[in-house]
């Protein structure tokens, strides 16, 4: 900062700073929320919040918590096994408790990973404006508080629930049942097909519990979120029966995901999307199995792939 001149005198540099400091302690709460919330949620939380009492207080008013959006810390490039331990839940479960306090009933967009029942229970009680939850690669989120989540938060319209285990068809009935204006779900699991990329990052015995209901999570989502443009099911396990019972219930679809949907065909697919006339887009499970990798009498349908996705081939 340039040195202030008053009164004909030059001041010197400890004298701007002091200046300056005592210029934001006068600020109005109300100036100094507008000024806050020009900054990154990371720059509040881990340097101005921590000046001293009065910003603190203003990092926690609610107008500066109405969203919690951590998604771009978990690059899934750079995810590290320490994500996936109790003492880092613990850290994400005290931040998300404290932005729920501090939002006082107005938070509306949720995007976090490794949370826990402990904290999303806090929300379904405290968020009922709250309608974007994002809540990626979570392993102790059980049906249980979805249920609370359905109850409590009844306006949800995008529900991101990918790598959530312990999440069932059961918690889909109900979200469905009770959030009318839901139109966007992502249900993606971990590929199954090549869990190299997760070996060494995410328990063995969590890669090893991949949901196999894929064609009772198509059931309850054909029967209760009709109003769905946007799906994303990578890697799960339905077949052409569940696919075309979503074709049959979800007739608003825009934009549907199957990569990695091992046990749909390109006719299967082709079939569903007659009765999408919505549609837009559909990602296709476009892969080749290596003949060595897998036995031709076990997994002899993998020799029709070949035939059926012949762009964007990745190999396994």
């Amino acid at each position: 900062m340039d040195d202030v001149n008053e009164g004909g005198n030059n001041s010197t540099g400890t004298e701007s700073v002091q200046l300056a400091a005592a210029d934001w302690a006068e600020l109005t709460h109300e100036c100094l929320i507008n000024i806050l919330s020009r900054l990154s949620l990371e720059d509040r939380w881990r340097r101005v919040m921590r000046v001293c009492k009065a910003w603190h207080q203003a990092c926690a008013d609610p107008c500066l918590n109405s969203v919690l959006d951590l998604e771009h810390h978990f690059d899934p490039t750079s995810e590290l096994p320490r994500f996936w331990t109790p003492e880092f839940e613990r850290r994400i479960d005290n931040m998300l408790r404290s932005v729920v306090v501090w939002s006082a009933g107005f938070l509306t967009e949720i995007r976090i990973r490794h949370c826990s029942d402990r904290s999303l229970a806090l929300v379904a009680q405290r968020c009922p404006n709250l309608q974007i939850l994002s809540i990626k690669s979570c392993p102790h989120v059980t049906d249980t508080i979805m249920t609370e989540i359905a109850s409590g938060c009844p306006k949800i319209k995008e529900l991101n629930i990918s790598y959530c285990y312990e999440i069932s068809h059961k918690s889909l009935s109900i979200i469905g049942s009770h959030c009318p204006n839901m139109h966007t779900l992502k249900r993606n699991l971990m590929n199954w097909l090549d869990p190299s990329q997760h070996i060494g990052i995410v328990p063995d015995e969590y890669l090893n519990a991949c949901p196999q209901d894929g064609d009772s999570e198509a059931a309850v989502i054909s029967k209760y979120m009709p109003h769905l443009l946007h799906l994303e099911l990578r890697f799960s396990k339905l077949t052409a029966k569940g696919l075309a019972l979503i074709a049959e219930g979800c007739q608003n679809l825009e934009y549907v995901d199957l990569s990695g949907c091992a046990n749909v065909t390109s006719r299967d697919i082709a079939n569903a999307s007659s009765n999408l006339k919505r549609l837009k887009y559909v990602k296709k499970p476009n892969f080749y199995i290596p003949r060595s990798v897998f036995h031709t009498e076990r997994y002899g349908h993998w020799r029709l792939y070949d035939e059926r996705f012949q762009t964007d081939v990745f190999r396994i």
